[in-house]
């Protein structure tokens, strides 16, 4: 029996040396004259923990982590190859406290399968949801959809089925089916992850939109900073076609669907779905104005679905199971599983996929262990660079798209920044602000000028210049850019210095030492 190892090749493990370490590994076995099956995987998420390698021995894979280069000797000493001790070992990968605890309906095979498989993707489940959707007519799979209580993933939170019906009904000669992949909100990979470590599981959910919306085209939008993803895409999308998972006859059916991935050159606000679609058609990622909505006239003025990778990528499942199934999991009108991405000052950073309800307490202290300072947690950041702080005083708040916004928070795409307590939050409102000015498309003038007197504003604030007046102006500011902006940039770019100005206070007025001082 020839022994398997498992090393991943997630951009994220491949910061942490795993490409040194599966070379360590390939050159210890040379060395030894052993024989070893190398599966290059993508990350189960634990990224404190990466690179993190597994074996497969007679009674299940054990992990071994982090694991650096100049740990393969010791662990080929150890027995490695037959998951003898050592002190890296980490025992059974499920049985790791951090995905014990998960439900992963949508990463069930990250970290598991090889990417590039077609095969062991469809040994672990994967396909049974296109292969239902062929035998479907379109109504019904977009009903199947709509009673999962899917919601788009990417950060506003629509009902994904009523996207899907609209394009549906749209009468035209040519639809589309758009991937969002353009993540770039800080603090988040969980796009990156599923093409990375599971593209097909993406490709079959584009499928399944196409066969329920009657389209026949898609794009992928992938961000230029992800060239590790883009690469997997195109590699996966060639493989699927040649086994006619993709192209004139799908999966031998008589729907025809293909695709293609399509790079940006870097813009944040292409993250909209109406600067992505100007990107996509080859022109400057400017905001459209709406109506009309992309679902009635959208890439090449034609009806397009736009969703982002996590709800793509949850369709297959919920075709799998049924939509009663998916919407089990969940709370409220937030159904399904969410993919919490945990990240900045966190012992255990890493992706955390569960049912919607857990409490941010829960996210940051029992599963993120608290600050990797060690330091007591002054804020958290949810939702990206646009997402409000929340103090510890709201962490009772759970991980639920109308709970936050009860708070004046987002859920976005459930990335989560932790700040311990020498955090300035004068500082990180001003970030917000100048974020803004740099990335604004500069359409509209309430997001283009406004940010940039909120950077002037807060400076001023910072040089102690009439500090209660200037508040009351980047209040003024910011419910001017709130309701006058014309996409999400410019209008939730206030809630990340309000929430701030709101729950912190003592960081918006000078010091008794620096008032002394003058």
């Amino acid at each position: 029996m020839t022994t398997t190892i498992y090393i991943p090749r997630d951009s994220g493990a491949l910061a942490l040396g795993a490409e040194k370490v599966a070379q360590a590994v390939e050159n210890e076995l040379a060395e030894r004259g052993q024989k070893a099956r190398i599966v290059r995987t993508g990350s189960r998420g634990l990224y404190w923990l990466e690179p993190m390698i597994e074996v497969l021995t007679e009674t299940g894979r054990i992990a071994y982590g982090p694991v650096r280069p100049g740990d393969v000797k010791s662990l080929f000493d150890a027995g490695f190859l037959t998951g003898g001790q050592h002190e890296r070992r980490l025992g059974e990968p499920e049985n790791i406290p951090f995905l014990a605890r998960q439900t992963r309906l949508t990463f069930a095979r990250c970290g598991i399968t090889d990417p590039l498989s077609l095969d062991d993707y469809a040994a672990h489940g994967g396909l049974a949801g296109l292969k239902k959707a062929i035998a479907m007519a379109p109504t019904e799979i977009v009903a199947e959809v709509t009673d999962s209580g899917l919601r788009g993933r990417g950060g506003a939170g629509f009902p994904t089925g009523i996207k899907w019906k609209t394009v549906l009904d749209t009468a035209a000669d040519r639809k589309y089916i758009v991937c969002n992949a353009d993540e770039g909100d800080s603090g988040t990979f969980a796009d990156r992850m599923i093409m990375e470590g599971d593209p097909f599981v993406l490709i079959e959910g584009m499928a399944i939109a196409g066969i329920a919306v009657g389209a026949t085209k898609g794009y992928i939008y992938i961000r230029s900073e992800y060239p590790h993803a883009a690469a997997a895409m195109n590699a996966a999308i060639a493989i699927a076609r040649k086994a006619g998972v993709l192209g004139a006859k799908v999966l031998g059916s008589s729907y025809a669907f293909d695709l293609e991935v399509r790079v940006g050159a870097g813009a944040y606000v292409c993250g909209e779905e109406t600067s992505l679609l100007e990107s996509l058609e080859g022109k400057r990622g400017l905001v459209r104005a709406k109506p009309p909505l992309p679902a009635h006239k959208g890439l090449f003025g034609k009806p397009t679905v736009i969703n982002n990778v996590i709800s793509l990528a949850s369709v297959p499942i919920i075709l799998a199971k049924g939509g009663a199934f998916y919407k089990d999991f969940g709370m409220g009108r937030s159904r399904g599983t969410i993919p919490i991405q945990i990240a900045g000052n966190v012992r255990h950073g890493g992706l955390f996929e569960a049912a919607f309800g857990l409490t941010l307490a829960e996210i940051v202290d029992d599963i993120g262990g608290g600050t990797r300072s060690g330091r007591p947690i002054k804020a958290v950041q949810v939702g990206g660079p646009l997402g409000a702080y929340f103090p510890r005083a709201l962490f009772d708040t759970p991980f639920d798209y109308e709970a936050f916004a009860a708070k004046d928070g987002l859920v976005g795409h459930a990335g989560i920044v932790v700040f311990d307590d020498t955090a300035d939050m004068l500082k990180q409102a001003r970030f917000a602000m100048e974020f803004c000015a740099i990335e604004s498309c500069g359409k509209c003038t309430p997001c283009r000028l406004g940010s940039i007197r909120g950077v002037e504003t807060l400076d001023k604030i910072a040089l102690n210049i009439e500090p209660e007046k200037q508040i009351e102006l980047v209040a003024d500011l910011c419910d001017t850019m709130k309701f006058g902006s014309l996409c999400a940039l410019g209008g939730f770019a206030p809630y990340p210095v309000m929430s701030a100005m709101t729950h912190f206070p003592e960081d918006f007025r000078p010091s008794p030492i620096a008032e002394a001082a003058e």
